[in-house]
């Protein structure tokens, strides 16, 4: 397919820098990091396949990016954050079988996504796989789609995870001072706190970050025992039968990114999958009498099952800080990430004020611009939870329903290319011949999930239990479609369009 750019310096425009760092300021090959952040000669061939230029660092290896994945999907730490719901819905037996069909599901669909980034490992992700894998007629199109329900996921993801730090932190609060009062004011100041603290990681501690995802993996593995030794030695223990049978109703900086992304995804898929289990099960047998952890003043369950094991205010900070950093750290991956998202769309001139947003650092070698702008964009949204603890839940909701929905979209384009396609590109990690039946079972778990995601998740419905998420979307959709209409349709540039596949 030609490229529409007309001279190389409008092709280099979008992606950057600013003017104090000419086109006669690059090297040949148009990079600005240092040889030695600049990755294997494969990553090299990869970006020129791309038609991307390197400007951000490459210092992320595998097992610092195994780190970085397994702290972004955090799975052990979120199953504590939402033992209420699952024990009113359902009950430990819901947690345990649940738990297991969520795992296969999961190993279905970042086994999917896995290959695409095999494919083209880029900071595009969901938007770039689907310029190149969907019909011709409709790429860049739903290129653009999914660039702004991808960004939507990260951003709401970013408040959502800053959110649930900000909340644990008041839990343990009222366990140790009795008098103290939740305040929602005082949940937004939390909010601001930590994701200020989270972009400070992301700007000037960026190049330690490989380093501290390292330390915080281990933290995260091992604190996974710390916690769990506790309940079953000190926990009253529920029956099998009990626990198990009865219900209630109640790319762009990872050093050889083709072949470090996609094993870094799905090591992260199995060892977070395995903690996460071992984590349920403890659950169902240390939980206790569900009906008196639901009444915590806490409103975090998990802390009272911590406290009720251990008997001690002293050992339940310790186990909830454990949970504290953990979560602090999936923040600053999700930082990452938002920042990565929102910046590499507007690469491809999909938001407004693309060229601005497309700054990348020439010092930090990091899209500072973009993580100023996602940082903005946490503080200004936390505000609604002074007003309303509802709206921001469904705006929590309204990043995984976009997330959902993306991989959906992706994932449905590689199967139509597999089918009625050319060839797929090269890839080194693949799922082999089984990749079809792969990806169909991914697009049959994640159908129903994007169904409910929009569902309230307690009855009687009224206002304040409503799942305002559906709204939430729909907006999206709409304003995304509104500006692709006037704006995006002339200004978007499909990532396919700059792609070189026959070199």
């Amino acid at each position: 397919m030609e490229r529409t750019m007309d001279s190389k310096d409008e092709q280099v425009r979008a992606y950057v820098i600013d003017d104090t760092h000419p086109m006669d300021q690059l090297d040949p090959t148009g990079v600005l990091v240092k040889p030695k952040w600049r990755g294997t000669s494969q990553d090299k061939t990869d970006m020129e396949v791309l038609g991307r230029h390197q400007v951000l660092r490459r210092n992320f290896r595998f097992l610092s990016m195994l780190g970085f994945g397994s702290t972004l999907i955090c799975t052990w730490e979120i199953l504590l954050s939402v033992i209420g719901f699952v024990s009113t819905d359902g009950g430990t037996a819901d947690l345990f079988w649940g738990y297991l069909a969520c795992l296969t599901g999961a190993w279905l669909v970042y086994g999917s996504l896995a290959e695409m980034a095999s494919m083209a490992p880029t900071a595009g992700g969901q938007y770039h796989w689907v310029s190149e894998f969907a019909p011709p007629r409709y790429q860049k199109f739903l290129s653009y789609l999914v660039g702004w329900i991808c960004m939507t996921g990260w951003q709401a993801g970013l408040l959502g995870v800053s959110f649930l730090v900000g909340t644990i932190i008041q839990g343990l609060i009222v366990l140790n001072d009795g008098t103290y009062v939740f305040e929602a004011w005082h949940g937004t100041l939390l909010v601001w706190a930590v994701s200020s603290f989270c972009v400070i990681f992301n700007t000037f501690l960026a190049k330690r970050l490989p380093a501290i995802e390292g330390v915080v993996l281990t933290i995260h593995v091992m604190g996974l025992f710390a916690i769990i030794v506790p309940l079953w030695v000190l926990s009253p223990r529920s029956t099998s039968r009990d626990a198990l049978l009865t219900f209630t109703n109640a790319a762009e900086e990872v050093e050889d990114a083709g072949r470090t992304l996609p094993r870094s995804i799905m090591w992260s898929v199995y060892l977070n999958g395995a903690m996460g289990f071992i984590m349920a099960v403890t659950m169902c047998y240390c939980l206790g009498d569900v009906t008196k952890v639901l009444e915590t003043p806490t409103k975090y369950p998990f802390i009272q099952v911590f406290y009720n094991a251990t008997k001690s205010h002293a050992a339940t900070n310790v186990m909830v800080t454990i949970i504290i950093i953990t979560i602090t750290a999936c923040c600053i991956s999700v930082v990452a990430t938002s920042s990565r998202q929102l910046w590499s769309f507007a690469r491809d001139r999909g938001v407004p004020f693309s060229d601005w947003l497309a700054f990348v650092s020439p010092t930090m070698h990091i899209p500072l611009r973009a993580i100023i702008i996602s940082l903005s964009i946490t503080f200004i949204v936390s505000l609604i939870n002074i007003g309303s603890t509802s709206a921001l839940n469904a705006i929590i909701s309204l990043g995984a329903v976009s997330l959902m929905s993306s991989y959906f979209i992706t994932i449905s384009c590689l199967v139509w290319r597999r089918i009625y396609g050319d060839p797929l590109p090269p890839c080194r990690w693949s799922l082999g011949r089984y990749g079809l039946a792969i990806n169909i079972a991914a697009l049959l778990f994640i159908t129903p999930i994007m169904f409910f995601a929009f569902w309230p998740i307690v009855t009687p419905v009224v206002p304040s239990t409503m799942n305002w998420a559906v709204l939430m979307y729909g907006t999206v959709i709409i304003w995304s479609l509104t500006y692709y209409a006037i704006w995006g349709k002339k200004s978007y540039v499909g990532p396919v369009m700059v792609v070189k596949r026959d070199m």
